[in-house]
């Protein structure tokens, strides 16, 4: 789906100018922002949207917690879809499950160390524990993918 669609269609639910005034711009910006831009058809009246400019920034950056950042904020996490690694089925198998177990540790450990210190956890521990369960899911949603995709059926001889 293009942004600029997606972000007309979103608009649409509130109405533009409803948007427009709870983002204190003016309705034709918004409403540019609903066209198709001449980047995607030179011949298009919309403008770059924010929704663009944000892919502009992963794309530039490859920095994936850019779009987790904006998950989070939505109440959810980014999960990359997994891809399959060629080699041995069993050896992945066992390399995606040792990963789950070790980030499955990681946050543990995380979480022992804050409330060893000092009996509490602080905010900068609990970003810190965060982004160790953000990995941890990712692994797992890894792996239940690959198992959804029957990566891991064998055939018997």
């Amino acid at each position: 789906m293009k942004s600029w669609v997606l972000l007309r269609e979103a608009a649409d639910k509130i109405g533009v100018k409803s948007l427009a005034a709870k983002l204190n711009l003016s309705t034709a910006l918004v409403y540019k922002w609903c066209q198709e831009s001449p980047k995607d058809e030179p011949g298009g009246s919309g403008a770059r949207n924010p929704l663009d400019r944000v892919k502009e920034i992963y794309d530039a950056t490859d920095e994936p917690r850019i779009i987790n950042w904006l998950c989070n904020a939505a109440g959810g996490y980014f999960v990359e879809n997994p891809s399959a690694s060629p080699g041995p089925r069993e050896e992945h198998m066992l390399q995606v499950t040792q990963r789950v177990v070790e980030d499955f540790g990681r946050m543990l450990t995380a979480i022992s160390r804050s409330i060893e210190n000092d009996g509490q956890i602080t905010d900068d521990e609990a970003d810190h524990i965060r982004q160790t369960w953000e990995t941890m899911k990712g692994q797992a949603e890894t792996f239940v993918a690959a198992c959804e995709q029957g990566m891991y059926k064998f055939e018997k001889d």
